[in-house]
């Protein structure tokens, strides 16, 4: 191993002479450097090898060769390039070769040698380390699509670029995403070589000695890829997808003439193709008048547009009916309503329009559960007259999802928002419908309404009242909040007597303890009396999980005026008892650090 270490240093001598000879190192900069990688070395040629040994190397060879081209730039030496950086890059493939050999399955390992591949322009490096690594990763798409993309972007190969891509649809039949790529790659091939092809004919050269196919000028080749993929994917998305790929290139509108029309026919009913159909009329019938145009003439077109896409949208909840296909209708209006415009008549055109949208999704019983709340906060918005609009809205989809926690709650957030009478009434109404469980962030809400509205009796009734009525789980969350608010409203006796009323009241938490704790602890005559209760408490119920727990009633002990040092002895003894697993461990290290003054 010595012998094999000394060789590979050895074999850095001549760059690091030639680094010294030019002045771009100083002597002592290459005596540092042959430590460090003496250092690297014996930690690579060890038997139990680990990746990071690996990875620090490649990373410190990395980093020498950006050092070096700084300081290339500062004293303008561009020569030797040969005897110094490609030394170390060879070395640099070398280190990754022998790291991916190793740990194969570690793409991040392979794409970090891409990587470095790319940054030095090493491609026929490069194309054998993405032979070796589809070879090992074959069953991962993305891999393909990126070394296809590199043949045909890079290497402007569109052949291995086709070949690549056929070999991965042989492994990944029905990919989407691959489909899409290839037939990306052969757009791009057909608009390439129709420049080329225009390029020779301005030119007025000779065409014959150059054999440009037809079809692929045309994009047909791409046109039978879809096809292929058109019998093996199902669903309108990757339809849409090659779609939006080929209307990016001037050539293809009998192509996309075909998409469109396999939309229309094999799938009439999906939301999704109406939508397409709906939003492609923003598209359509700009103004091709070469005139200078008025802002009143282009906000004209565009309220034309989108009322060429409502057309669409009226005729698309008449053929499917469904909550999915308003929602897309909505989504539209929405995404209309908030693009910025200056023109008010325009503004005001959009808001309309997408409140009667909500209005007969509603009236159809089809408006979708989560767009209730952006129509009630749109009505909440747009003017303060609407007001009452949004507290009719509220009510029908409370009416529509009476089993909903999360509508009851946006109507009592608009009934309380808007200072609305019937608060209360909303809030008993709510909970005659739903269920105990789920039913938390009601009630944290009715508390928290009723502290700024009510007497501290009906506040203190309705904790109470929520302890009962919450899931167990849920009830825990309350009766923390129930002790703070004792505390805030009543002070030191009121949050006492309150924790007495629940500290049998299981379930409870740990926080609860901690809190009364706390409280204990900012009072003035602070008892040690108290806080051992408080503690005792608490581990009966969490002692076996928390090892903090009894440390800090450790501390309590040796700290508090009134605490009993001599106490900590048994203390321990309880707690190794007690705790479970891993955390006896834990507490022992711990309160051998606080025994120490470590801790």
């Amino acid at each position: 191993m010595a012998e094999r270490i000394e060789q590979r240093l050895e074999d850095r001598i001549p760059e690091l002479e030639q680094l010294e000879r030019v002045g771009l190192f100083t002597p002592k900069e290459i005596r540092a450097v042959l430590r460090k990688a003496s250092a690297l070395e014996y930690k690579i040629q060890r038997r139990a090898l680990r990746k990071e040994d690996f990875v620090n190397y490649i990373q410190y060879e990395i980093n020498l060769l950006e050092l070096i081209k700084k300081r290339r730039a500062r004293i303008g030496y561009s020569f030797k390039k040969e005897e110094i950086e490609s030394s170390i890059v060879h070395r640099v493939h070398s280190l990754f070769k022998r790291a991916t050999g190793k740990w194969k399955e570690d793409v991040q390992l392979w794409l970090s040698h891409v990587a470095f591949c790319k940054q030095w322009n090493a491609k026929h490096q490069l194309s054998k380390v993405f032979s070796t690594m589809l070879a090992i990763h074959s069953n991962k798409p993305a891999l393909w699509i990126m070394a296809a993309k590199w043949e045909m972007e890079t290497r402007l190969s569109s052949e291995s670029a086709r070949h690549l891509f056929l070999r991965a649809l042989r492994f990944h039949p029905e990919c989407p995403k691959l489909y899409q790529e290839y037939f990306r790659m052969e757009l791009m091939n057909a608009e390439k070589q129709r420049k080329e092809k225009k390029e020779f004919e301005q030119a007025k050269m000779d065409l014959g000695e150059f054999n440009y196919s037809e079809e692929i000028l045309n994009g047909e080749l791409a046109r039978i890829i879809y096809r292929d993929a058109a019998q093996k994917i199902k669903g309108v998305e990757f339809r849409l997808a090659v779609l939006s790929i080929a209307k990016l290139f001037d050539f293809t509108q009998d192509l996309q003439k075909e998409i469109l029309e396999s939309l229309q026919t094999e799938y009439a009913d999906d939301p999704l193709t109406w939508d397409y159909m709906a939003r492609r009329e923003l598209d359509l019938g700009s103004l091709k008048s070469t005139e200078p145009t008025t802002k009143q003439m282009k906000v004209s077109e565009m309220t034309q547009r989108e009322e060429r896409c409502c057309a669409v949208f009226e005729e698309a909840v008449t053929a499917v009916p469904t909550e999915d296909m308003w929602k897309c209708y909505i989504t539209f209006c929405l995404e209309r309503c908030n693009r910025k415009t200056n023109s008010e008549e325009l503004k005001q055109k959009r808001s309309e329009r997408t409140l009667s949208v909500f209005s007969k999704a509603h009236e159809s019983s089809l408006l979708p559960e989560s767009l209730y709340k952006q129509w009630v906060r749109l009505q909440l918005l747009l003017e303060s007259n609407l007001s009452e609009k949004a507290t009719e809205v509220a009510e029908a989809a409370t009416k529509r999802f009476s089993l909903s926690a999360e509508m009851w709650q946006m109507r009592l957030q608009v009934l309380i928002q808007l200072k609305n009478d019937n608060v209360t009434q909303c809030f008993e109404e709510a909970f005659k419908h739903l269920k105990s469980k789920g039913t938390l962030p009601l009630w944290a809400l009715w508390v928290e309404w009723s502290e700024g509205t009510n007497s501290k009796q009906d506040t203190e009734a309705l904790y109470q009242r929520s302890l009962h009525a919450t899931a167990p789980a849920e009830s825990v969350t309350m009766k923390e909040k129930y002790l703070d608010w004792a505390y805030r409203n009543g002070g030191y006796k009121k949050v006492k007597r309150v924790f007495t009323s629940l500290h049998e009241n299981r379930p409870l938490s740990l926080d609860f303890f901690r809190k009364m704790i706390q409280i204990e602890k900012e009072q003035e005559s602070c008892k040690m009396l108290h806080l051992r209760e408080y503690y005792e408490r608490a581990l009966r119920e969490f002692g076996s999980t928390d090892s903090d727990l009894w440390l800090d009633y450790i501390k309590e002990e040796l700290s508090h005026p009134q605490g009993k040092p001599e106490n900590c002895g048994s203390i321990h003894w309880r707690a190794v008892k007690m705790l479970q697993g891993d955390l006896v461990e834990d507490f022992i290290s711990k309160y051998t650090l606080l025994q120490t003054g470590h801790l």
